[in-house]
């Protein structure tokens, strides 16, 4: 039997979409984020973190330093610390993907943008 609703410690809304805190601990984070269609994540780098992402719904791309990456359902993704990222929803559909944090420090505040479509600093 599918569940359709799971437990989270925190909502955070962005223009982009939604993330979810699911779990919070010292030496890891672990976010579920979903992307509305066509909408993409500023690019970024974190100077305390790195984070993998494994695609659970829908497509995209990711950019890591430059380099385009077309993801699916079922693709993960590493993004080291200090590797400018983005993550584009360039399809019709929502797509959700897990993040796993690791690192020394995981505050919003380690969030270095290079560009944003928001206008976000």
């Amino acid at each position: 039997m599918k569940k359709n609703s799971f437990n989270f410690i925190d909502k955070t809304i962005r223009p982009w979409g939604v993330f979810y805190v699911i779990h919070d601990e010292d030496n890891y984070k672990l976010k579920r984020i979903e992307v509305e269609p066509n909408q993409k994540l500023s690019y970024q780098f974190h100077f305390k973190r790195s984070e993998t992402w494994t695609i659970v719904e829908g497509k995209g791309s990711v950019v890591i330093n430059d380099k385009l990456i077309h993801v699916n359902k079922g693709d993960f993704i590493q993004i080291p610390q200090e590797s400018k990222h983005r993550l584009i929803n360039d399809s019709d559909n929502k797509l959700v993907l897990i993040e796993v944090q690791t690192g020394s420090y995981f505050g919003e505040d380690d969030i270095v943008r290079i560009e944003d479509d928001y206008n976000r600093e």
